[in-house]
């Protein structure tokens, strides 16, 4: 589980950052839709998501809005969830399978920031 997968911003305007990361930074862009773009990176993923659109992900969140995720690759998102639930960490949402062929847990850090653990289906 010590592999870093990606890192997302939660963005106030994704059409601003888009901007930022592509025509001043000049990253490419990989993919893109539904309030998600992922730059076209070789060593890591880094995509912005709307944050207008959180509460599709997480659910609401009244006075705690996350700045951003990052996601680890895990073998085992269940027993990812059982380990963190023992260890009191807020369960966000999942274990849950996605249209994207991944089985998902996001949990909040101390700060609210999102934690994903990602399983490939």
């Amino acid at each position: 589980m010590r592999r870093l997968d990606y890192v997302i911003w939660y963005v106030a305007s994704l059409e601003r950052s888009v901007a930022f990361y592509r025509d001043v930074l000049g990253l490419g862009v990989r993919v893109e839709g539904d309030g998600y773009v992922e730059f076209d990176l070789e060593n890591v993923k880094l995509a912005l998501f709307d944050r207008a659109k959180l509460p599709e992900l997480i659910g609401g969140r009244e006075g705690r809005a996350p700045c951003g995720e990052i996601g680890f690759r895990v073998d085992d998102v269940d027993a990812e969830a059982a380990r963190l639930r023992a260890a009191g960490v807020e369960i966000l949402s999942g274990p849950v399978d996605r249209p994207w062929r991944e089985r998902t847990l996001h949990v909040a850090d101390p700060d609210g920031n999102v934690v994903e653990f990602a399983q490939r289906l």
